[in-house]
């Protein structure tokens, strides 16, 4: 038998839900009211999550629950009660981003299966083979993958899910900070403000959104996704109306069946100036988009019909029944679905009857009324003696009662049991901090900032430099940490680039994704944490700490205050300065609206501040407007181990000019900077 992919579908609501369910879906996958990647969706309570997953699993759909947001210290009694309401509502896994979070559940709940966000950022074998070594099931493919990519990913031995329809975000997934650092509503906390999809140009024009993509559609691969053996296919869209879910599993439920499915009526219902499968196929042009008047004038149209179509389920089970009514014996219904599924359901002794006796006539007319079950009549045997006599009001009983012990047992044989177990308490505090201030790591993006750092006399524990510049120096530096492409889909190159530094002297790797932790170890690197795994917990520095690194960055998104109550397990690191990485994409957004030659290396955006832009080895990075700064406010980060100060787009005079001023707080402050998230910070995911 063919085996098709699964049919992911978005449930934001009940609503959707419904949809997703009717229209043919195999699996939903929906946030609660805490930690969900989509805080602005309707979501789910405690017992709107225990009615959607007995309608899911009344219907043999699996729900998948999104516990993909970073998890503060704050908030583990939270997201404990919110993991008992899983295990009770009997949920099918958890898909998750936080390191730590992913080690608790395994822990708590040890037969909970757990899938690898795609904000997890994943997009190699290497991050693949992290995720399997530390207990998951599934991976979501980062959505900048191409399909041989992404073929590479499917030999590890996870199921893998890819988003085959819906919006795609700019940035590599998982590594966002846009939002975060200009409005303090965090991708990695569900609250993305969406500014991507604002104006942003490279040559003054302000209607043009260099940060905003059209919409992904791989609907036309879909027997190339299958060929690949691509577990499931998952629809964007927690955001979205009903009618859109409707759609969308229509379409696809639609390809499996053999059928054409409507990709006009698809476009008409959301789109962003149309579709692309660009990052998919690898031919990335023409990618970029945004929602326009006629884009929301399409969607009327079609709004009604989809309407109706989300309000009944599309797709039937068959079931067989077997009807006898013979005098004195009990009337009796047999029903039967295709798995072996049976019920049998009996009334009162038959009686003579004073008219027309019952026949098969009447029986398959009232047993087939199955109105909005999820059942459809497909064979009936009857067993009729032609002398007594059954209402029909009797017969609609018998076939209520039969399909919904049938529901019972389908909700039954579909929901699993989970036990609750004790997590082991976190390692023993270790003291790292100290009264005094913490060492400086100094990162480089070139050659020339190198060599202002090494022309100052400044106290550098450790310097960063990118892989690429090490590469081009004669002798390794002894402090010296190498960075790694944050993106960089073939694993080969970057192990062979790696044991060739290795062997020539260089010791130390800083590891921003999963990826990097598996490459750096299998090398025989010294590991470092870096800004791009996340760390915002106790429990992710302690699985960083089972795994041999040596020391961590923390995210970016937390408070001097909550990363200081990290402290005790490893030394700790905060980002005190630099123009902070807050976009890293596949695409430059400069290239294709002036084309390299007429690259200024930045975009403005509508207020008129201008991001510095520039590519790496296979992606752009947009830096923050704006510099972190804390050179007076030093006191405030006593008790980290590391502050790193980063230079990127900074001239040699302004290394000298950044370095004096920490070498000597409060002796100047620029005229335009941010303290990022230090001290605001996000807001809290649970009301205190």
């Amino acid at each position: 038998m063919r085996h098709y992919p699964e049919i992911l579908a978005p449930a934001g609501s009940m609503e959707a839900l419904t949809a997703a369910v009717h229209c043919g879906a195999d699996a939903v996958y929906l946030g609660a009211t805490l930690f969900s990647a989509r805080q602005n969706a309707h979501n789910f309570d405690a017992s709107a999550l225990q009615e959607a997953t007995a309608f899911c699993h009344t219907n043999g759909v699996k729900v998948y629950l999104t516990v993909n947001t970073l998890i503060f210290d704050t908030e583990w009694k939270a997201l404990d009660q919110l993991l008992q309401i899983a295990a009770a509502c009997a949920i099918d896994a958890c898909i998750v981003q936080d390191l730590g979070v992913a080690d608790y559940i395994r822990h708590r709940i040890p037969d909970m299966p757990l899938h690898a966000s795609t904000q997890m950022t994943i997009y190699s074998p290497a991050g693949a083979i992290w995720a399997k070594e530390h207990g998951f099931s599934r991976v979501v493919v980062a959505r900048e993958m191409t399909r041989t990519e992404i073929q590479k990913v499917c030999k590890i031995g996870l199921e893998v899910e890819q988003f085959v329809h819906g919006a795609l975000c700019m940035c590599i997934s998982g590594q966002c900070y846009l939002s975060a650092m200009i409005g303090s509503r965090s991708a990695n906390r569900g609250c993305c403000a969406q500014a991507c999809r604002l104006p942003f140009t490279a040559k003054g024009n302000r209607q043009a959104a260099a940060l905003s993509l059209k919409d992904v559609c791989l609907l036309p691969h879909y027997q190339k996704l299958c060929e690949d053996g691509i577990a499931s296919l998952k629809i964007e869209g927690r955001m979205k109306r009903p009618e859109y879910v409707a759609a969308a599993v229509t379409a696809l439920r639609q390809l499996r069946e053999g059928q054409q499915p409507d990709l006009q009526m698809l476009r008409a219902v959301f789109s962003r100036s149309g579709f692309t499968d660009g990052y998919y196929t690898g031919k990335r042009t023409q990618m970029f988009g945004t929602r326009q008047k006629e884009d929301v004038k399409a969607a009327e149209t079609v709004l009604p019909k989809l309407a109706e179509l989300a309000k009944k389920p599309a797709v039937r089970v068959p079931i067989a029944m077997t009807a006898t009514v013979r005098l004195g014996q009990p009337i009796t219904l047999t029903a039967s679905l295709p798995d072996g599924t049976s019920v049998t359901v009996r009334d009162v002794p038959a009686e003579p009857a004073k008219n027309k006796p019952c026949d098969a006539a009447l029986l398959e007319r009232q047993l087939s009324k199955l109105g909005n079950t999820a059942y459809e009549l497909d064979s009936l045997t009857t067993n009729c003696d032609g002398c007594s006599a059954i209402s029909a009001a009797a017969l609609n009983a018998l076939r209520r009662t039969a399909t919904d012990e049938l529901d019972a047992l389908r909700r039954k044989n579909h929901t699993p049991i989970y036990s609750l177990k004790e997590v082991p308490p976190l390692p023993k505090e270790r003291h790292h901090q100290s009264a005094s201030l913490p060492a400086y790591w100094i990162q480089v993006r070139t050659k020339e900032q190198l060599q202002a750092v090494q022309n100052i006399h400044f106290p550098v524990k450790r310097m960063l430099l990118p892989l690429a510049l090490a590469e081009q120096l004669k002798e390794p530096i002894p402090t010296a940490i190498l960075t790694l492409p944050t993106f960089a889909p073939d694993d080969n190159p970057l192990q062979q680039r790696l044991a060739v530094c290795r062997k020539n002297g260089w010791k130390d790797v800083l590891c921003d994704t999963t990826a990097h932790l598996i490459l750096g170890k299998q090398a025989g690197f010294t590991l470092h944490g870096g800004t791009g795994l996340n760390i915002a917990n106790r429990h992710s520095i302690a699985v960083l700490q089972q795994f041999g690194v040596q020391d961590t960055l923390l995210s970016v998104e937390l408070t001097a205050r909550q990363g200081l109550s990290c402290n005790g397990i490893l030394p700790i690191g905060v980002f005190a300065y630099g123009h902070f990485p807050v976009m890293k994409t596949r695409l430059c957004p400069i290239r294709e609206e002036v084309g390299c030659r007429a690259c200024s290396h930045a975009l403005t955006d509508r207020t008129g501040r201008q991001f510095p832009v520039f590519c790496m080895e296979s992606y752009a990075v947009l830096y923050n407007a704006v510099p972190v700064w804390m050179a007076d406010k030093l006191e405030m980060l006593q008790g980290f181990s590391t502050l790193l100060l980063s230079f990127s787009v900074e001239s040699e005079k302004q290394v000298y000019q950044v370095l004096r001023a920490y070498q000597h707080p409060g002796s100047s402050i620029p005229s335009d900077y941010t303290r990022g998230l230090l001290l605001r910070g996000l807001p809290s995911a649970v009301q205190k």
